[in-house]
């Protein structure tokens, strides 16, 4: 978070409920040659990285509040604010035995690449969708 909130259109939303912390979700803008773009492989389409887009970073709901559209709201939220086209995040496909990528692909995301931010993180599938 340290470093993310040091980069360029960095937004964070946070969610509560009765006072308390139920979710957040943050990103920031990445333009075309920035290093999410280049350890996508594919290489997107230039309709994608020709402007600015936005990286969903990290959405969490606690687990009380899962499966109540919360995450959701929290999503929408984050990108009422945002003027780029697309928002692209990455997500293990593993995850939940699919159903969080599935969760993306019913929001609208499609796969577009895969992606290894680090050699200690799992292949991540890289998604987009537009924001309007």
């Amino acid at each position: 978070m340290d470093r993310h909130a040091t980069e360029p259109g960095f937004v964070a939303v946070l969610a509560y409920a009765d006072g308390h912390p139920v979710g957040y979700a943050y990103g920031n803008t990445i333009e075309h040659g920035d290093r999410y773009w280049q350890r996508t492989s594919p290489a997107p389409a230039e309709k994608y990285t020709e402007r600015p887009a936005v990286a969903l970073k990290e959405i969490g709901v606690r687990p009380a509040w899962r499966k109540t559209g919360t995450a959701r709201r929290i999503h929408d939220a984050f990108l009422t604010a945002r003027d780029e086209p697309f928002v692209t995040l990455m997500v293990n496909s593993a995850a939940g035995d699919g159903k969080v990528r599935a969760l993306y692909e019913s929001w609208g995301y499609e796969d577009i690449g895969q992606s290894q931010p680090s050699l200690a993180s799992p292949v991540l599938t890289v998604m987009i969708r537009a924001i309007r």
